[in-house]
């Protein structure tokens, strides 16, 4: 119950101003010269002034409100380490039960640290969930908080915020810690595939001690080396990119007795692998409709170095043309079949025949360059099909396929063939899936015997239009018609001919992407995504390993023909093992060496500074003897009273309420105000009259 008194005017103050302070003033000058009843009329003003100015005696009914109390819960996946989870529930329980026992306190508990949609757990940001729990409370309603936490948090001010009130920490886990990390100083995200690149990395130890510490060095789950480091030392590390694309560089140490865990004994590094330009050697065997296509294609592309050569006059053509007047140069067949030729990652005869530009020995060092891992594509036009066809050299043994000796000339549909929709250099070319295809016809189409490797591509009546075949270390394609410029020209409507030379280009120079029996994973947050690519119609189950060593099998389902994916919701962070018949990929899940694993001992340095401004305290779980734990006690303080003592943690009460009822007297009305008013002015009067 609380008593006040307000006035309630019956005029506008102003009004009542005007009116009284002429009068109170002239009454003024009359006390000043002793005039008779000055006095009687300060009085009878001073109860007119009352009256008007109403005055009322109001009394409230007003209920207290609760101080909030927040209690923030570290459940961060460092909280996992030894029994920090089990002493954290045992002080939360202990904590809410003596908060139970004050009335006004309202007590808020959150739990911060674990990985969901909005964070990914690799940070623990216990101040945000902090604002997040009181930012509906008003800063005179705010008691202040408990912490329960390790001590490693991510987000800790610089000094506390005074709104917030007293912070009291209650650190879990033991003063005398041990553990090692290692760690990533310097570690380049690019790296050019085949050449050296220079990183740097730290093996670090809580007790500062300084030893030899034996080096796990592997990449992409391979190991390839163990070195020898110092701990406390930056060390040095060269190594090889070994492929185009994500590499994981990985680095561990071996658990040693009485570290605290061996969660940050291992750290990655993914350097993307990038090819140097692409050295392509283009013979065309004389000028033609389909020649500028595949110059153009090559040229567009910023990777590719290309080397072009057109055989304008072979040997047998002599018109008497001195050789320094011809525009071009003369075929460097020796530099770049003899001494250059392992130099280029793709050799194309685009509708070369046999002419003697070549000598017979130069196409067993073309076949053995396939067979040690280079790349050959022919697109073939009618000279294949003749009586100086490369098929007719020693360059016969690297081909796919020997003609026939029919050139077939009628209108027709190049289309995929069932491999061909799963293989990756023609799947879901555009227009593929219509029928007839969405693109122009061909009109061209040389024949061939029994081809080996995989026909992806076929022409009328289901003759092989494009074949792919390995041979030995290398690859070699055919393409069995000149007529692709076609598609080039938009004859038609056009077609996908950039797609298509492209990925038959590059699957023949081995990228990755283009495999057909692929198995790759990525991070998706918390998500794995897991993609197979294969030729077969049913890849199996793919099974996970966790970085802590559980195995999970995951189902796959087809996504496209040849193509078969699945998400699996993970909980850990760290570096993923997957597996599919003879394959295997690493995929990492979440942000590489993220903080949360980076130090995991309990200290007391993160939050002290934050405590200390905040006017609260900080201290250690302690255990009795029979396994109990040693809290402080909170007690209810005022605001400017201390928030902290030996075993006790002060939080404030608020002085704010609700205000439920009003009830109001008036002071000067009714037939009491009226009689006062009528005595003071009759006195004045009476006065006035002797």
């Amino acid at each position: 119950m609380n008593w006040s008194v307000t006035f309630e005017p019956l005029i506008a103050w102003t009004w009542l101003a005007l009116t009284l302070v002429p009068v109170a003033l002239l009454v003024l000058v009359g006390l000043v010269l002793r005039k008779r009843g000055s006095l009687m009329r300060i009085a009878a003003l001073g109860a007119l002034a009352v009256a008007l100015a109403n005055p009322v005696l109001l009394e409230e009914q007003r209920d207290p409100l609760q101080s909030v109390v927040a209690v923030v819960v570290d459940r961060s996946q460092s909280q996992d380490i030894g029994d920090r989870n089990d002493v954290t529930d045992r002080a939360l329980a202990e904590m809410q039960a003596r908060l139970a026992r004050f009335p006004q306190f309202d007590v808020r508990v959150v739990e911060a640290g674990r990985a969901d949609a909005a964070d990914d757990g690799t940070q623990t940001r216990l101040f945000g969930a902090l604002g997040n729990a009181l930012r509906d409370v008003p800063p005179s309603r705010i008691a202040g908080s408990i912490m329960i936490t390790d001590g490693q948090v991510h987000d800790a001010p610089a000094q506390a915020e005074p709104a917030l009130g007293p912070l009291h920490v209650l650190l879990t886990g033991d003063e005398e810690e041990f553990d090692r990390r290692i760690q990533f100083e310097r570690a380049p995200r690019f790296g050019i595939v085949g050449r050296a690149i220079d990183m740097t990395y730290r093996v670090i130890s809580t007790d500062g001690s300084s030893q030899e510490v034996a080096v796990r060095i592997l990449v992409n789950g391979q190991q390839i080396a163990v070195h020898r480091a110092v701990t406390g030392e930056e060390m040095p590390l060269e190594l090889i990119v070994p492929n185009a694309g994500k590499n994981i560089v990985e680095l561990a140490i071996d658990q040693t007795p009485g570290e605290l865990t061996d969660t940050n004994n291992r750290t990655i590094a993914m350097v993307e692998g990038i090819r140097e330009n692409l050295r392509v050697l283009l013979v065309s065997g004389e000028p033609h409709a389909g020649e500028r296509t595949w110059r153009n294609l090559l040229k567009s592309d910023a990777s590719v170095d290309l080397i072009h050569f057109t055989i304008l006059r072979p040997p047998e053509k002599q018109d008497g043309t001195p050789i320094h007047e011809l525009s071009l140069i003369a075929f460097p067949t020796r530099e770049l079949f003899v001494e250059r030729i392992n130099d280029f990652d793709l050799i194309i005869f685009d509708r070369y025949q046999h002419r003697d530009v070549l000598p017979i020995l130069y196409y067993d060092y073309i076949a053995e360059y396939v067979e040690n891992g280079g790349a050959l594509l022919v697109a073939a036009g009618p000279e294949y099909a003749s009586g100086q066809s490369i098929a007719r050299t020693p360059l016969m043994s690297a081909l796919p396929a020997m003609p026939t000796g029919n050139v077939i000339e009628e209108g027709f549909y190049p289309r995929l063939t069932e491999l061909g929709e799963r293989h990756p250099v023609t799947r879901g070319l555009e227009g593929s899936t219509a029928e007839p295809p969405n693109w122009s016809r061909w009109f061209r189409v040389i024949d061939i015997q029994q081809p080996d490797g995989e026909v992806v591509m076929k022409a009328a009546d289901e003759r092989p239009l494009l074949v792919l075949n390995r041979r030995g270390e290398g690859r070699v394609g055919m393409l069995l018609s000149d007529q692709g410029w076609l598609w080039a020209r938009g004859f038609e409507g056009g077609g996908p001919h950039v797609s298509l030379y492209r990925r038959m280009a590059h699957w023949l120079m081995k990228e990755p992407e283009l495999e057909e029996e692929r198995l790759t994973a990525a991070g998706r947050g918390m998500m794995l995504d897991i993609t197979r690519q294969t030729m077969s119609d049913d890849p199996g189950r793919a099974t996970v390993i966790s970085p802590s060593g559980k195995s999970t099998e995951v189902a796959l389902a087809p996504a496209s023909p040849g193509q078969f994916t699945a998400s699996l919701e993970t909980s850990e962070i760290g570096l993923y093992q997957i597996g599919n018949g003879d394959l295997t990929t690493l995929a990492h899940v979440g942000p590489i060496n993220a903080p949360e694993f980076q130090d995991t001992v309990s200290t007391a340095e993160i939050l002290q500074p934050v405590a200390e401004t905040s006017r609260g305290s900080i201290r250690r779980i302690g255990k009795t003897a029979s396994g109990s734990l040693t809290l402080p006690n909170p007690v209810p303080v005022r605001a400017t009273a201390s928030a902290t003592g030996r075993d006790w943690i002060g939080l404030r009460t608020t002085n704010d309420s609700v205000l439920r009822s009003v009830s109001r007297v008036p002071l000067f009305g009714g037939f009491f105000g009226l009689a006062l008013l009528l005595l003071a002015l009759g006195s004045m009067w009476y006065r006035e009259g002797r």
